[in-house]
């Protein structure tokens, strides 16, 4: 399995190199040039100032602050809430430092009472090991969808989905954490 996600982490640093987004010591969001953007302006902004707070957080390794940018009905298959915040204390736990890279390539929002939000992004969850100082590619995804809603007078993170099939050559590759 390390060997897997070896090569899917060198496959989604490949596609960042290529698309100009080298992986970094924090977080990085960038909304691709071309992106098929389905939304007022103000509202992308907003969109990414969820991402970028929850960015935040994770650099600080401040795990309240990071749950705010999770809707209370958040759900991936069976994981809730719950079980993200256990997931990214063990993370903030086990290493160093934190990134995400996101790349978005559309964004869809549909109004209504509860606005919703379609992200399509490829990107990838880094780290670096306490015990050897080496990066350490924890998720990647490529194409996969965020399921925002705008809730509380804010977005949240509601969930994500597959925009294609979960197995590649390479085997089963980890869902994105938000």
């Amino acid at each position: 399995m390390k060997g897997r996600m070896l090569i899917a982490g060198t496959l989604v640093g490949i596609l960042f190199i290529v698309l100009g987004v080298n992986a970094p010591a924090s977080g990085a969001l960038r909304i691709d040039t071309g992106a098929d953007l389905q939304a007022d302006t103000e509202t992308v902004r907003h969109i990414e100032d969820a991402f970028n707070r929850a960015e935040k957080a994770i650099g600080e390794k401040d795990l309240e602050a990071l749950m705010t940018v999770y809707s209370e009905h958040y759900s991936y298959q069976d994981l809730t809430k719950a079980d993200m915040r256990k997931i990214w204390k063990g993370f903030f736990e086990q290493y160093a430092r934190v990134a995400t890279l996101h790349s978005f390539s559309r964004i869809v929002v549909k109004p209504g009472k509860s606005p919703t939000a379609l992200i399509t992004c490829t990107g990838a969850l880094w780290a670096t090991s306490d015990q050897n100082d080496q990066r350490v590619n924890l998720s990647s995804w490529a194409g996969d969808i965020h399921h925002l809603i705008y809730e509380n007078g804010t977005w949240k993170i509601l969930g994500q989905g597959r925009n294609a099939p979960n197995r590649s050559d390479f085997g089963q590759a980890p869902p994105p954490l938000f």
